[in-house]
This record gives structure tokens, C-alpha cells and sequence, in this order.
């Protein structure tokens, strides 16, 4: 008969790595949705502002372009390409999250396995470890002339 606490224990490895993967997922699909439509918040008009600046008079980005004096650092961030750069970052975190979606069994299994590999691994004595020499060189420093002696 199997022991209970070794079936709680298999229990919580496995809500542990589920719950894992649910954050991954939501992170992904935060993250995604903001670089997605926070750079075209005033472009787009159907969009809600929510209170937010244009993307290219952020206060922090002003500030920065000031203390560095690049001030085309602000045109360059505000322009198309470095909005489309940003939106197809938000949209590749979307996909990975939807790809983490269709294949949630197969990446909390595979967490599973790795965490049933270290908790099998043999470990080391910290001991053991000191013991071990350390492959150091033996020749002396340039400036090392022997003389111990301080003037």
C-alpha cells in the first residue's frame, strides 16, 4: 500500500508544475497584449487610452532623451518601425502562450520528469566537494621576486 505522504507529495509536484505553466501562460498573454496595442493606443481610434500619452511622448522617454541629449532617440522610437518591432514582439509572446495552450499536457509532463530527475539525483556531500583539489598554477607572479621581506 502506498504511502500517504509520498502521494501528497506526488500531488503537490504535480499542482506545482501546473500552476507553472497557468502563470507562464497568463505572463505570456499580458505581456503580449500590451507590446500588441500599447504602441497604437492613440493611433488607432477605436482603441481606449486609458488614460496613457501618445507612445512617443512617454514622460520616461522624454527624460531619457534629455539627460543623454539624443533627441532623435524620441522620433526614432515613435516611429512606425520600432511600433511594428514592438507589436510583433507582443504578437510572437500571443503565440507562444497559445502554443503553451495546445501542448499544456506535454510541458507539464516534461516539467514532471525533470523534477522527478533531480529529486532522484544523488547528491553531493559539500565535503566531498572541498576535498577535490583545485587545479591552481604553480608558477609565481611576474612582479613576485621572492624576497618576502617589506621594505
Amino acid at each position: 500500500m502506498p504511502n500517504i505522504q509520498s502521494l501528497k507529495q506526488d500531488i503537490y509536484k504535480g499542482m506545482s508544475s501546473r500552476l507553472s505553466v497557468i502563470f507562464y501562460i497568463i505572463l505570456c498573454l499580458e505581456v503580449g497584449l500590451v507590446l500588441t496595442f500599447l504602441p497604437w493606443v492613440h493611433v488607432l481610434p477605436f482603441l481606449p487610452s486609458f488614460g496613457l500619452s501618445d507612445w512617443g511622448d512617454n514622460y520616461f522617454l522624454v527624460y531619457a532623451a534629455h539627460k543623454t541629449g539624443l533627441m532623435g532617440m524620441q522620433r526614432a522610437v515613435s516611429s512606425g518601425w520600432v511600433r511594428g518591432a514592438v507589436t510583433g514582439l507582443g504578437l510572437l509572446n500571443l503565440g507562444i502562450a497559445f502554443w503553451e495552450i495546445a501542448h499544456f499536457g506535454q510541458t507539464v509532463r516534461a516539467m514532471q520528469s525533470e523534477i522527478n530527475k533531480t529529486a532522484l539525483a544523488p547528491k553531493k556531500d559539500a565535503a566531498q566537494a572541498a576535498t577535490t583539489p583545485a587545479h591552481l598554477s604553480h608558477h609565481e607572479r611576474r612582479d613576485d621576486t621572492g624576497d618576502d621581506s617589506f621594505e
